[in-house]
């Protein structure tokens, strides 16, 4: 009698790892999750450990298999999917980081990005790469890494040093060194990658003085890249058979594929994902175009809108505030608040994101008087997701003409149900929670079966696909108007009050 088979995601989240065992009915049958250090070395500054991040991926794909009760041959395919953007370049000898690595939140490339927007190329690397210029991506994380660990120019341009975003590296980690490989969309993320040709674009690459020889190769979403290292893997070699960054995962795991879908997913930060179908749209309104994924030759785009501080602005309320003790209990603090939504907080703890783009930009907040208690103050903080939210939102609609429906959504945060009910509020628009809200895990899951033959094609996958909860609007227009009205004076505000 066959064995029955399962798919292992690894999602490689920006605070913690987590792998997933997942069955034939997309149902996770058993998980392990480790959080990991977070660096700060100066403001708006955050780095990891590449190793410490490679040492949780090892643990939790071991118990994840133990804690299902399977054997390792029982494992089909993995699947990754990752925080992206960040950056790591290391040694290809000794496999040792050379850096830390630098995080997608992390400011420290500032200096150079304000000198490439100084020097006139921020249309040429929108038209090229659909990104805007800014300390979020790896273009310049890189360059930053060069600029500051002695003699890594030199070993860069020998090939002795390579750079990847976390799929690279734990792909090259996972298979002995001998895959260096990412994926579209992780290569989408890293302003140094070409929408029309995808290809790595020399242009940007001589702009910034990285050694061709650093970059990974460019691979599908799905297929089989290579095989596990048996030593890291109960001594078996498992197919490496599915790679995509992690925004994009949740949009391929809850099906959302065809164009004028969107997802936004609540995590660390929070991501609005439109799929825009076989052709990039150019945002005009400061939106990232990218890809969505790219399937048996086939190219999907999408528009997006990144919040740079979503679940972070939870945690930050538990770990540096102490207001609640978990973040789940600040659902329970808000029906506590009897404030009448007066008081904003814009947490801009590393500039603001998406429309805006305002990388000096320092969290506000504002409304407080003597009668604020914390309850208050966390249900300001809440609410701040959903306006950021509500602020992508109407620019993807200005920059498609699309009208939005509904919203699906997935992430920690959505278990908060008084913040998907506000959300739906503040936009008017009924919010769909998945059934299966670590839809992230599940998309990485998908591709690797895919390629594995685990499960056929798109359309079996749909089946698998269900929708949980849905919050329906129900605040007054005027309300809405009044309340989002009273946030946009608050973020105009943040971004006038800058530090010198």
């Amino acid at each position: 009698m066959t064995q029955k088979q399962y798919i292992l995601a690894i999602d490689e989240g920006t605070t913690s790892t987590r792998a997933v065992i997942i069955d034939r009915d997309g149902q996770v049958i058993a998980d392990s999750q480790r959080e990991f250090t977070q660096y700060f070395p100066q403001p708006g500054w955050v780095e990891h450990d590449a190793n410490e991040i490679w040492i949780n991926v090892l643990a939790t794909m071991t118990i994840a298999v133990t804690k299902a009760g399977i054997k390792p041959e029982q494992v089909a395919g993995i699947g990754i999917t990752n925080q992206r953007e960040t950056t790591v370049v290391w040694d290809k000898n000794t496999g040792l980081p050379i850096y830390h690595a630098i995080v997608w939140q992390s400011r420290q490339s500032k200096d150079i990005t304000d000198q490439l927007l100084e020097e006139g190329y921020a249309d040429m690397i929108h038209q090229k790469t659909g990104l805007i210029i800014d300390p979020y991506f790896s273009a310049t994380k890189v360059r930053w890494i060069l600029d500051h660990v002695p003699g890594a120019q030199e070993r860069a341009a020998k090939g002795e040093l390579l750079f990847g975003t976390i799929n690279t590296w734990l792909a090259w980690k996972l298979s002995g060194g001998k895959l260096h490989i990412t994926d579209y969309t992780n290569a989408s993320r890293t302003m140094l990658f070409n929408l029309q040709t995808l290809t790595w674009d020399q242009d940007i690459l001589d702009l910034l003085n990285i050694p061709r020889l650093m970059m990974p190769e460019v691979v599908s979403n799905s297929g089989i890249y290579g095989m596990t290292a048996p030593v890291h893997f109960f001594g078996k070699s498992i197919p490496i058979a599915g790679m995509i960054g992690d925004q994009q995962s949740a949009l391929f795991g809850q099906q959302a594929t065809a164009p004028g879908m969107i997802k936004n997913t609540y995590g660390t930060g929070g991501f609005l994902v439109m799929n825009t179908g076989a052709q990039p749209v150019y945002s005009k309104n400061n939106l990232l175009t990218t890809i969505a994924y790219s399937l048996d030759g086939q190219t999907t785009y999408a528009l997006e809108g990144s919040i740079f501080v979503a679940g972070s602005a939870i945690q930050w309320l538990r770990d540096s505030m102490k207001m609640i003790p978990s973040a789940h209990a600040s659902e329970q603090a808000v029906k506590k608040s009897t404030s009448a939504n007066e008081i904003y907080v814009v947490p801009a703890f590393t500039g603001l994101g998406a429309p805006y783009w305002d990388a000096d930009a320092r969290g506000a907040i504002f409304g407080i008087t003597r009668g604020t208690t914390k309850y208050d103050f966390v249900k300001a903080t809440l609410q701040s997701l959903a306006y950021q939210t509500r602020d992508v939102v109407d620019t993807m609609q200005k920059d498609t003409g699309i009208a939005i429906p509904t919203i699906s959504v997935d992430g920690g945060a959505t278990r908060n149900n008084y913040l998907m009910q506000f959300q739906a509020d503040i936009m008017g628009i009924p919010i769909k929670r998945a059934h299966n809200i670590e839809t992230t895990a599940l998309g990485a899951a998908f591709l690797a079966g895919l390629a594995t033959g685990f499960w056929q094609d798109m359309d079996e996958l749909k089946q698998l696909t269900t929708t949980g909860q849905t919050f329906t609007p129900q605040m007054e227009k005027t309300t809405r108007n009044r309340l989002y009205q009273g946030w946009q004076r608050a973020v105009q505000a943040t971004i006038a009050f800058k530090p010198n």
